[in-house]
């Protein structure tokens, strides 16, 4: 079985923010990639997707309603996630993709106790600079996954 690098991003959000990062490390390092895809949606979108399948459910529209709720996600994901193998394929890279709807951390945590062929964890910049995992949860990451955990940040430009 060849070894995994992980890489975590959010479904949602820009996916392939450091996945070109993560491609050249596999290639360096002779591994596949594994794509964590971790549904964070928006309470806001979440809110207007529930809001307008309610008022098709009123009106008595019920498979338009139940489609609003699923097409969204689905639509725009599945795109971005063919983009996404299709570069990692072109690379030359091994690619397997999974998605869960949980935090992060319990994510991360989750996927390596299932899967011992994990070399090292990439957290995207979607991941790390938002806040949405703090420092604490970093560090009980760190202490936990019994792998090197790598953080990715965003490119800052000075103009």
């Amino acid at each position: 079985m060849k070894r995994q690098i992980l890489f975590v991003t959010y479904q949602n959000e820009d996916m392939e923010d450091g996945l070109s990062y993560a491609v050249d490390l596999a290639k360096a390092m002779d591994e596949g990639i594994t794509i964590l895809l971790v549904n964070r949606k928006k309470i806001i979108e979440k809110f207007s997707d529930v809001m307008a399948a309610v008022a098709f459910a009123e009106a008595g529209e019920h498979e338009t309603a139940r489609e609003i709720l699923a097409e969204r996600d689905e639509s725009d994901s599945r795109r971005k996630l063919g983009l996404l193998m299709e570069r990692c394929q072109e690379s030359s890279v091994d690619v397997d993709v999974q998605a869960v709807t949980k935090d992060a951390v319990s994510a991360v945590n989750d996927f390596l106790k299932q899967k011992s062929g994990v070399d090292m964890v990439l957290l995207s910049p979607s991941i790390t600079s938002n806040g949405e995992v703090t420092a604490r949860e970093l560090q009980k990451l760190v202490r936990t996954a019994s792998r090197p955990i790598v953080t990715m940040a965003r490119n800052v430009y000075a103009t």
